[in-house]
């Protein structure tokens, strides 16, 4: 009898562990398959046919192809930053929603909804993801280093409305989510945050306050309020003065 008990708990217990088995592969499965389908939205380039040519005036009825709310095209050279810039009516629009409006993890790379859509602003701010092997705003990580930035200083922001920025990046550094003088756009350039970039960069090189600046942010970590940026001045282009 006491056999016979001990041989029913045993293939209870057996059958209670292969169900206990199953379970985590069909966890860890779905793991690593939600993982593969951010990372494939990530890096998607389902968008870069609307990628305006910029030799031929800027991003205009191009962009508008992807949605209304798509209000230019962002690239940074040597990197796989390349990709549109939407704008939603708030900050949340874009944080889960790609380009065409579906639902994704990885979201879109988004202009903050306080900023003008035409980057006429003194000082715009950009926000995305960060998502693993440089996808989306993951490629900013390199640029806190100082060799990288030296040699990847250059970028080209195309809007909507026609007009095309370069991009200078003169300054890197890691901040609170709440740092007013950054986060806060209307507040504009001024010599105070100019001032915060000097004394808190990890790699700063001086600009004139009248600058027109635009900032990348992205986060540190699920749980962090901490933001990496990288900041830039812009410069009109015109096809005389070299846009390509």
């Amino acid at each position: 009898m006491l056999r016979q008990t001990i041989r029913v708990v045993d293939r209870l217990v057996s059958r209670a562990v292969a169900i206990l088995c199953l379970l985590l592969f069909l966890i860890c499965l779905y793991a690593t398959v939600d993982a593969a389908n951010v990372y494939l939205h990530a890096t998607s380039t389902a968008a870069l046919k609307y990628k305006p040519k910029l030799d031929e005036g800027g991003g205009g009825e191009v962009l508008r192809q992807i949605a209304e709310d798509a209000v230019a095209w962002l690239s940074i050279e040597d990197t796989r930053i390349d990709y549109p810039v939407m704008q939603g009516e708030t900050n949340e629009t874009y944080l889960n929603t790609d380009p065409f409006g579906n639902f994704s993890l990885a979201g879109s790379i988004f202009l903050d909804c306080r900023n003008s859509p035409d980057f006429s602003d003194d000082f715009s701010l950009i926000y995305g993801h960060h998502m693993e092997y440089g996808a989306m705003f993951g490629a900013l990580d390199a640029f806190y280093e100082p060799d990288f930035f030296r040699q990847h200083r250059a970028g080209t922001l195309a809007t909507a409305n026609g007009k095309t920025y370069s991009v200078r990046f003169f300054a890197c550094c890691k901040a609170m989510a709440n740092e007013s003088l950054i986060f806060d756009p209307e507040n504009g350039v001024n010599r105070e945050l100019l001032r915060y970039l000097e004394r808190s960069a990890a790699i700063y090189e001086p600009v004139p306050p009248e600058s027109r600046i635009v900032a990348l942010s992205t986060c540190q970590g699920a749980d962090s309020i901490e933001r990496l940026l990288l900041f830039g001045t812009l410069r009109e282009l015109t096809l005389e003065s070299g846009a390509r």
